[in-house]
């Protein structure tokens, strides 16, 4: 999909240097999955401490009866 975007110019190129990589499309590329996973990244962090589990579940008993 071809997509017109005013980038600061100094600050993609800045971008392909430090990305080591050989395109500006390749670096918006990768910065763009960079952004995605830190993103949910931070939602599985935010998640963190919210599920209750319970004490008494003996994973290894589970184990046993599946084998």
């Amino acid at each position: 999909m071809a997509t017109n975007l005013a980038l600061d110019d100094r600050l993609l190129n800045q971008a392909v240097v430090v990305g080591g990589l050989k395109t500006k499309k390749d670096t918006v590329t990768l910065a763009l999955k960079e952004f995605i996973q830190r993103r949910e990244a931070e939602q599985v962090i935010a998640a963190f401490g919210t599920v209750d589990f319970d004490d008494s579940y003996d994973y290894k008993a589970e184990r046993k009866r599946h084998v």
